[in-house]
């Protein structure tokens, strides 16, 4: 299997089937579908690349996006996409299974990432970074090839409240992720389905269905990232408190008030011109909020 193959769904197979009567199934889809409502996500004659990692939460939403599939009032079509970076003992041979056992559309995409950061990254900067990067960029050329509008990533409530509070604490930006923007290529449109779901029902749902997650086998895998640690520990802590604490924080994120922040280019003075405030910050204390794909 190459990259310039796509496998065919043969029509036999009913993905998540067998989870239909699932309670937390259930719920998840609902999450899925309210997005899908509320931001406009999916349209008729849409044609979704799907990111597939092999990790819970791409799978997750493969499946709960085939669901609604079958039952929405609009057709949409579906393509899973799996990047392989080239690390060792990455088993897309897992992931591949996954899709021929579900009935699922899907193109294997081999690359030669990992040698290209071998190569390229400088001592001590971090991998995620330019991983992401490189795959973000082999996602939206997947998408395009394949005839592709848009492409679904499998970004959960958890990761829009926690980039939240990383660009607010060590970056100075009042800013998060988007259910759906342009892509950098200025062709395709990047959605995210899972927004309202909490990662723990995803973690659960994982393990019910018996989800064959793989690592992504990098040399940090575990270890990166630790700043977004440090801000799910402190959601973890807060929750003890205030149980609804990450609702309301992804609620802010649709409920602003630009009159009440102090961006002046949400404003102008009298003279019509805008007013700028220079801020400076400490580029060896920002996260790495590139890992976020």
């Amino acid at each position: 299997m190459n990259g310039s193959e796509i496998v065919k769904n043969t029509g036999h197979i009913k993905p998540a089937a067998e989870f239909r009567d699932n309670r937390l199934f259930k719920k998840l889809r609902h999450g899925v579908g309210k997005a899908i409502a509320d931001f406009d996500l999916i349209e008729n004659g849409d044609r979704i690349a799907v990111a597939v990692s092999g990790g819970k939460d791409s799978y997750t939403l493969l499946l709960l996006l085939e669901d609604l599939r079958r039952r929405a009032p609009v057709s949409f079509e579906l393509i899973a996409v799996n990047i392989d970076s080239g690390y060792p003992g990455y088993r897309t041979d897992v992931i591949e299974e996954f899709f021929q056992k579900n009935g699922f559309a899907y193109r294997m995409v081999p690359s030669e990432h990992y040698d290209i950061i071998k190569e390229k990254r400088r001592p001590g900067s971090s991998y995620c970074s330019i991983c992401s990067r490189l795959k973000r960029g082999a996602l939206y050329e997947a998408a395009q090839t394949l005839g592709c509008n848009k492409l679904a990533l499998g970004h959960h409530q958890d990761d829009f409240v926690e980039t939240l509070l990383l660009n607010q604490f060590f970056v100075g930006s009042l800013k998060s992720m988007a259910a759906t923007m342009l892509a950098d290529n200025g062709i395709i449109t990047v959605i995210r389905p899972l927004v309202y779901l909490p990662e723990e029902d995803i973690v659960t749902f994982s393990r019910q269905a018996e989800l064959p997650v793989v690592c992504c086998c990098c040399p940090v895998c575990g270890t990166a990232d630790m700043q977004r640690k440090r801000m799910k520990r402190l959601l973890k802590e807060l929750q003890a408190d205030i149980p609804h604490v990450k609702n309301s924080l992804l609620k802010a994120l649709s409920n602003v008030h630009p009159r009440h922040l102090l961006d002046s280019s949400l404003r102008r003075d009298t003279t019509g011109t805008k007013r700028s405030v220079d801020l400076h910050v400490n580029p060896a204390l920002l996260p790495d909020l590139d890992s976020i794909i």
